[in-house]
């Protein structure tokens, strides 16, 4: 069986997690990997099958006129974080396509912001679609944004 290059990702977050410096070097391989991700420096805390928690630091290069965090930034680490969970999910030999986002802006984000998700993935033997939600807090832990992201998911 051989394995997406998803779930090898998902693999090396495995390898690297407890290694000191781990995890600063697993976000490097993300910015290297997937650079659009990478540009807002997602902080990948957890990773395991059915869940991810990803991070994100309020600063200059993710704010908008508005003085709080960016809704694409905003987007794109409730994409992040879902995609790991639901990679992290399925089987190592399913591929991924993203083919819908939808993101809900529920109040101004600002501060530190964690990005979770919770997800089972069905089994995978013919194309099919399937929604992963995530959602975003601030560090009070009120919700910012809600992310429903639709991936097509096939076997190799």
């Amino acid at each position: 069986m051989k394995a997406t290059p998803a779930a090898r990702l998902v693999g090396l977050w495995d390898r690297l997690k407890d290694a000191p410096g781990g995890p600063w070097l697993f976000g490097r391989v993300i910015a290297y990997a997937i650079p659009y991700t990478g540009s807002v420096h997602p902080i990948v805390k957890e990773v395991r099958k059915g869940y991810a928690r990803v991070e994100l630091d309020d600063r200059r290069r993710v704010r908008n006129h508005l003085q709080s965090v960016h809704a694409i930034a905003l987007a794109n680490i409730g994409e992040f974080t879902g995609g790991l969970a639901m990679t992290a999910t399925a089987p190592p030999n399913v591929r991924s396509i993203l083919t819908r986002l939808e993101v809900e802006f529920v109040k101004k984000a600002r501060g530190r912001l964690t990005a979770e998700c919770h997800c089972e993935v069905p089994p995978v033997t013919d194309t099919l679609d399937h929604i992963v939600r995530t959602t975003v807090r601030n560090a009070e832990g009120a919700e910012v944004a809600r992310v429903a992201a639709t991936w097509r998911l096939s076997p190799v």
